[in-house]
């Protein structure tokens, strides 16, 4: 019934020694091989990313004409295949959100690159799939109303910014107050936590805070950007959640879906933990968690 997309099969070239996690893509994938179908992304079309980003902008990067401060505020160097794997990853969202429509749930192994604007990069983030959605599900009449509930441990800012004029999308943000981006955008509703918060005080927000408001807007699309960046260990992370916090986090966000009937799609988001194991673990349990709750 269920199926999951990965681009873990579109690798790029990176210096030695680099912090993009290439290794967590082919290990969710491995890990999640045999519960589900895990296939291939498709591929993003230029004029679907051009529905919420600069075009001339898109065309500079499709060409390789960009500055070396703007590989610095993306983190990757420009490459043919860094440019591809943006795609896929964003067409494995686009993927996972007619799976989403059709029976529920949609399942990305990949995406949630909420730090792209319009015509700006940051992040490892280059096309933002999140906003890209929202798009498409109003303007297509998906949907009316769509929510976005961004779990990563650095606010999406781009998203924010690139939604802040749609009334029909609701963006939240729990995140890091002293973390990435340091220059936060506006969402809907932005909830900044201090450094060091553990599973306890997370879970009380999520329960006070994030599910009352999904409830308040009654959205009929979610978006989960259920990023495990906020287990203690995470290079750039600096919230102390255990595996089991994220664990229950999943559950509540996927159970108030599944009892309000809405369809929901998830991404991965960000994970960068010294424990390889341990991001590769987290990241797979929305989806272990997902089917169980589904």
């Amino acid at each position: 019934m269920f199926r999951a997309y990965t681009p873990a099969a579109y690798d790029f070239p990176l210096p030695e020694g680099h912090r993009f996690p290439y290794y967590k893509y082919r290990g969710m994938a491995e890990r999640l091989s045999g519960l589900l179908p895990v296939l291939d992304t498709p591929n993003l079309s230029w004029a679907q990313a051009g529905r919420i980003h600069d075009p001339l902008w898109l065309r500079r990067w499709r060409r390789g004409e960009v500055s070396a401060r703007e590989q610095r505020e993306f983190g990757l160097p420009w490459s043919p295949g860094v440019v591809e794997r943006a795609r896929r990853a964003a067409g494995g969202s686009v993927a996972a959100l007619h799976d989403a429509l059709q029976v529920g749930w949609g399942i990305n192994l990949a995406g949630g690159t909420h730090h792209a604007f319009a015509d700006r990069a940051e992040g490892f983030c280059l096309l933002n799939d999140a906003a890209l959605l929202t798009r498409l599900a109003l303007d297509e009449g998906w949907a009316r109303r769509v929510a976005i509930v961004d779990l990563d441990v650095h606010q999406g800012n781009g998203t924010a910014a690139l939604l802040k004029e749609e009334a029909r999308a609701f963006t939240l943000s729990v995140h890091g107050e002293r973390n990435y981006p340091f220059r936060k955008e506006q969402s809907s509703l932005d909830i900044g936590l201090g450094d060091g918060v553990q599973d306890g005080e997370y879970l009380d927000v999520l329960t006070r805070q994030v599910l009352p408001a999904l409830e308040a807007f009654r959205p009929d699309l979610l978006l989960y950007l259920a990023g495990v960046d906020v287990l203690a260990g995470d290079r750039f992370g600096r919230f102390a959640l255990t595996l089991g916090g994220v664990r229950e986090r999943n559950r509540a966000v996927l159970g108030w879906a599944k009892a309000a009937d809405i369809p929901v799609v998830t991404m991965t988001a960000g994970g960068y933990n010294h424990d390889h194991a341990l991001t590769i673990e987290a990241h797979s349990s929305v989806v272990l968690d997902g089917l169980d709750v589904f």
